[in-house]
């Protein structure tokens, strides 16, 4: 069978197999973002050691707990920057796409952080509701004002990058997760001094618990499915089909796969049936079109040029 087999950058080779491979803008999470890690960790562990000082001063077991729950998020904060820097790396002769898949793992490690912190928030919600305990008084408002402050400045900081990076909208949900926290503490303190219901703050922590489990719960699925090799999300597999089948020459699209590479950047393979040949001008145009209307930047096209069956053509087969 006479193949031409076409991956995206920039050098040709005529032989039997004709094979191309070309960078088609690379949408690796911006470089900026280890600037907002380097803040967001410095920031949060200050505030870390400032909750155990004040915690303990005040003999306030909410605060210390706070404290233990934001040292899990400045962890989280290392896992994301470290899985963006592994991704960047270059490939080896044994990691032949990089370390790009760290930082799927490193979403997955943090959605699984997530959904812990949500147990450990409702369990002890539930034990106040059982038990109430007095409220810690103006300290721990002003500490947790900090915090919502805190945790606020650092998930701005990652905003702009939370559609587009898996990686990035973990640490921007755990921070904006923890704002909420935060203002929950705050809000639920000055209810509970002006009126000294002891039910409101376990009530307002379980609330909370209930949007964390939401967010949490969709990064969770997330990035079990692109470790599963799921097609992307924002990407519908008939629409890329289609648009394979309808290239000038093509009679027939088989074995085509689109998986995650990272949190940010989508693979693609697919053998086309073009019984008219080939050229590199079809292919990179094919590819740069893939990267253009579906955000595909490492396509890998393989063309068929006879009739023969190939034996990855039945739907069945992978």
């Amino acid at each position: 069978m006479a193949h031409s087999h076409f991956d995206g950058h920039d050098h040709a080779h005529d032989h039997d197999h004709s094979h191309t491979h070309g960078h088609a803008g690379h949408n690796h999470a911006p470089a900026s973002f280890g600037a907002a890690f380097a803040i967001g960790v410095a920031l949060n562990t200050g505030f870390v050691v400032v909750e155990f000082i004040f915690g303990y001063a005040a003999h306030s077991l909410a605060l210390i707990s706070d404290a233990v729950h934001n040292l899990s998020d400045v962890m989280s904060l290392l896992l994301a920057w470290g899985a963006m820097w592994l991704s960047g790396k270059q490939p080896t002769e044994r990691h032949t796409y990089g370390y790009r898949r760290a930082s799927i793992l490193a979403a997955l490690v943090n959605a699984g952080l997530l959904l812990a912190v949500v147990g450990g928030i409702a369990v002890e919600a539930v034990d106040r509701l059982q038990t109430p305990a007095p409220v810690a008084g103006a300290t721990v408002l002003w500490v947790a004002g900090i915090g919502i402050i805190i945790n606020g400045a650092t998930a701005l900081l990652f905003m702009r990058g939370r559609h587009s990076d898996l990686n990035i909208r973990g640490a921007y949900l755990h921070m904006a997760a923890d704002a909420g926290v935060s203002l929950g503490v705050v809000l639920a303190g000055l209810v509970t001094l002006l009126t000294g219901w002891l039910w409101v703050d376990p009530i307002v922590s379980l609330g909370i618990a209930l949007v964390i489990l939401v967010s949490s719960w969709e990064l969770a699925r997330d990035s079990v499915n692109l470790a599963l090799d799921a097609v992307p999300r924002d990407i519908v597999l008939g629409a890329v089909r289609d648009y394979l089948a309808g290239l000038d020459g093509v009679s027939e699209v088989h074995d085509l796969h689109i998986w995650a590479m990272s949190t940010s950047e989508t693979a693609l393979t697919a053998h086309l049936v073009r019984p008219g040949g080939t050229d590199d001008a079809f292919l990179h145009r094919v590819c740069a079109e893939l990267t253009h209307r579906f955000n595909i930047q490492h396509p890998t096209l393989q063309v068929e040029i006879d009739g023969c069956a190939c034996k990855l053509a039945p739907a069945h087969v992978v």
